[in-house]
């Protein structure tokens, strides 16, 4: 749905949907003005365990406002459990989040989210319109039932995505890539200023995979935040404004250029990172984490490590392109 222009001097303030005057944010879900000088999401000292074996261990991030963010590492990483720790889906041991400035029972109303499909129960009988329509319960509350505008928006975010031509079709009866657009489709439709997607590229095919990446571009040019857990290292330069780097802990983060380094990337795989001259950043650019290298060397140069990489935690495999967290 396009952004509905706010009037100056009609005394409403930008909700989520609508941009405000020149100058000003996009409003979150109470309607307040989005304040862009702090973080769209930050997480301080993040540690999640599951039965006493540490998922995450001392994380600290800031995603900002605007941007495409990666998040990659190998299996068992973490990465899926960042997502849903943000979310509020999963109980942290230690640390703070706050999305928006808000704590995440209240700021993760501002967000939308695309899970992995593998966790959707895809046999449920319902119909591609109605699992979009799903996306605006959120803000109609537990006693207004979705009504025309509602069924509308639906079929508007579908279009968006090249899927109003099945709207009537079961959830059931689609492929796998029709099946990630139309869920791709149920987050557009709650219009939110934050969008956390978890492996929104696995298991599409080329059609779908460029239909979700006109999507995000769209996003960030109407100043959105996407988040999106990713696989994929040699499409990372192309997609994303910024990525993190994690393997339990965070081993860098920050815009792609100066984070996407050789070293970087063999101290968060553990040294086995296979297209590394395919997933190179620019040379000259540096990396921000305490002890990167030289960022990866162009075509026709030499790659070397610098050294023996850490080795990652028990049960995290080394396989960059490929694995889910």
């Amino acid at each position: 749905m396009k952004p509905e222009p706010t009037r100056e001097g009609d005394g409403r303030r930008p909700g989520p949907g609508r941009r405000g005057p020149e100058g000003r944010g996009r409003g979150d879900a109470s309607g307040e003005e989005i304040d862009r000088t702090s973080p769209a999401i930050e997480v301080n000292d993040l540690t999640v365990a599951y039965r006493e074996q540490p998922v995450l261990w001392d994380v600290d991030v800031a995603f900002r406002h605007g941007a495409l963010t990666a998040i990659v590492g190998p299996n068992g990483a973490g990465k899926t459990t960042l997502i849903q720790t943000i979310l509020g889906l999963v109980r942290p041991a230690a640390g703070r989040i706050r999305i928006l400035g808000q704590p995440v029972r209240e700021g993760r109303r501002s967000v939308a989210y695309v899970p992995q499909r593998g966790s959707v129960d895809w046999d449920f009988p319902t119909s591609v319109l109605d699992v979009v329509v799903m996306g605006t319960y959120g803000r109609l509350g537990w006693f207004r039932r979705p009504g025309r505008r509602e069924r509308e928006a639906a079929l508007e975010a579908l279009a968006k995505v090249g899927m109003e031509a099945f709207a009537e079709r079961q959830i059931r009866q689609l492929s796998g890539g029709q099946q990630q657009r139309v869920f791709l489709a149920r987050a557009l439709v709650q219009e939110a200023p934050i969008y956390l997607m978890d492996e929104p590229f696995q298991g599409v095919d080329a059609r779908t995979e460029r239909a979700i990446v006109e999507v995000l571009s769209d996003l960030r040019a109407r100043g959105d935040t996407v988040i999106a857990v990713h696989h994929a290292l040699q499409t990372v330069p192309e997609y994303f404004d910024d990525v993190v780097l994690l393997n339990v802990r965070r081993i860098a983060s920050g815009p792609v250029p100066q984070v996407f380094t050789e070293e970087n990337l063999r101290t968060c795989y553990g040294g086995r990172v296979p297209f590394l001259h395919a997933v190179a950043g620019p040379p000259g650019a540096g990396s921000p984490a305490p002890g990167a290298g030289s960022p990866v060397p162009g075509p026709g140069s030499s790659a070397s490590s610098s050294g023996a990489a850490p080795s990652p935690r028990p049960g995290a495999s080394a396989r960059p392109a490929d694995g889910s967290a």
